[in-house]
């Protein structure tokens, strides 16, 4: 993708709009990453791929402008203190989605969680650390932790830890953690949002529900009333 090439717009066409296939060239030509390998996540709404990066590689995420939910993005957006005077405009709620993310990966990386370091973002596009090896590293409901209590309980100290520092994922379960070589690596944080907003108990909630759920069936008794009064205190 750095090469300005005939066939390298070619490969992308039946993928991303004209204006995605900008987007992507110029975080490349600013050296962010040199092309695009292969999917690691496709979506309806966004695709991860790997790319290159040198001789090595970093995570893209790119949010597909016509087909995005941008009319569900937008009520998480307004409720957002940080977005209350973003237009419900389809470009602008996606652009801000994403930029969303990468602020919310910076807060989650300063709050001592797990998760891939933001290295930049332009419009619908962003770059983010790789988490693998050869390989990607798996989402939890692939592959289950081998001591799921310990797994469990760094999960659900990052929810405290990221409620300390005032926020909440919104959007957690066994889709959006990774299990890299046995330590959780949590993941997707366009949804998260500050303790002050309106809905931000109702997503605490369903992020504390949701993981004690998921290590229930692998056998770890948990108690998700205390969790959940033991994070709202943390707010």
């Amino acid at each position: 993708m750095v090469r300005d090439s005939r066939e390298d717009w070619k490969t992308w066409q039946g993928v991303f709009d004209a204006f995605t296939l900008r987007a992507l060239f110029k975080l490349s030509s600013q050296g962010h990453f040199d092309e695009l390998m292969r999917t690691i996540s496709p979506g309806k709404e966004a695709m991860v791929f790997v790319a290159r990066k040198g001789a090595g590689m970093v995570a893209v995420k790119v949010y597909k402008l016509e087909t995005a939910k941008f009319s569900k993005m937008f009520p998480y957006l307004r409720v957002d203190p940080r977005y209350h005077a973003l237009k419900n405009n389809q470009r602008q709620v996606v652009f801000s989605w994403t930029e969303r993310e990468y602020r919310n990966l910076l807060i989650a990386r300063e709050a001592g969680l797990r998760v891939p370091t933001p290295i930049a973002h332009f419009a619908n596009v962003l770059v983010m650390e790789y988490i693998g090896g050869s390989e990607p590293a798996p989402m939890l409901r692939a592959a289950a932790p081998e001591d799921p209590a310990r797994f469990a309980k760094e999960c659900l100290d990052d929810v405290e830890r990221l409620a300390r520092a005032g926020f909440v994922h919104g959007d957690l379960s066994e889709h959006n953690v990774l299990n890299d070589g046995e330590r959780p690596v949590i993941i997707d944080f366009s949804h998260m949002a500050p303790l002050r907003a309106p809905n931000s108990r109702e997503l605490l909630e369903r992020d504390v529900l949701n993981m004690c759920a998921y290590f229930r069936k692998h056998g770890v008794d948990t108690d998700e009333k205390a969790m959940l009064a033991r994070m709202l205190a943390a707010k």
